[in-house]
């Protein structure tokens, strides 16, 4: 498999916790280290339902990407923040229902990088490309893009639990900035798939937020509310059920009911067509 441009910076902080490497944990990975597990385990004390919300999460992923390439007729995504391979990545899940799919992961986390190109180094049709997520121009503009995604044609473009990561700021490096020039880039009858941790709760939002700020040593943004969520969006129109928590997004069983449902966040979002 071709690479992008940039080389992997082979130094890992083993001693800041990522959240690359914390969501591996909560999915029952092994890919971290003792800061991981030490943060996830203080993350717990504040919401305790954040490792059902990691796995609920995946979930999500995976119809997502099934629901897209059969019902939708999706063959090429852009997954934004990928974090590390685990059970069923966007290429498995998109490539079993239809083999010629192709996937572009973007990440600049370099564990996240390494074990990627490893997972992929077989598979012609997928790439993992050195970016940070906001570089919207670098990374349309890479090889591995220009490689293996067609913008004539229609696309999906994934942010599944990444925008909590990033700031708010005055520039275009904001999330609802960001989510704005990747739609400017899709191809008509693209669709963009967005869901962040959310939450009613004051205390849980400032609560994790403090938290994940120190662990990560500044590399989080913000446990959001619904409406900024939705703001995102702007005018794309979106797929039913609408915006939901994702354990209600086209389920394949039926939902737990609302006194088995998390209280202290969800994983908030859904999908729309451009």
């Amino acid at each position: 498999m071709k690479h992008g441009e940039k080389r992997i910076s082979h130094s890992i902080d083993v001693d800041t916790p990522s959240v690359a490497r914390m969501y591996d944990w909560l999915l029952g990975g092994i890919e971290n280290y003792a800061s991981d597990r030490v943060a996830c385990q203080d993350l717990l004390k504040i919401a305790p339902s954040t490792q059902v919300l990691a796995r609920n999460n995946r979930e999500f992923l995976r119809r997502v990407v099934r629901v897209l390439v059969k019902d939708y007729g999706i063959r090429q995504f852009l997954d934004h923040g990928s974090g590390l391979p685990t059970q069923d990545n966007v290429h498995q899940i998109a490539q079993r229902n239809a083999p010629g799919c192709r996937v572009v992961y973007v990440d600049n986390d370099p564990i996240v990088l390494a074990h990627g190109r490893t997972t992929l180094e077989e598979n012609d049709q997928t790439a993992i490309i050195n970016e940070d997520m906001r570089d919207t121009a670098a990374i349309f503009d890479s090889e591995p893009v220009k490689r293996l995604i067609d913008l004539k044609e229609p696309m999906a473009a994934l942010f599944v639990s990444v925008l909590h990561c990033l700031r708010d700021t005055d520039d275009d490096q904001d999330p609802a900035a960001l989510i704005r020039r990747v739609a400017e880039r899709l191809p008509a009858g693209s669709y963009m798939v967005i869901c962040q941790l959310v939450s009613d709760d004051a205390e849980v939002r400032d609560g994790v937020t403090r938290l994940m700020e120190v662990a990560t040593g500044g590399t989080w943004g913000r446990v959001r509310e619904q409406r900024e969520v939705r703001a995102y969006f702007g005018d794309m129109e979106i797929l039913d059920p609408g915006l939901v928590d994702v354990i209600d997004w086209r389920p394949d069983t039926p939902p737990p009911p609302p006194e088995k449902r998390a209280l202290d966040w969800v994983e908030w979002g859904g999908v729309a067509r451009l």
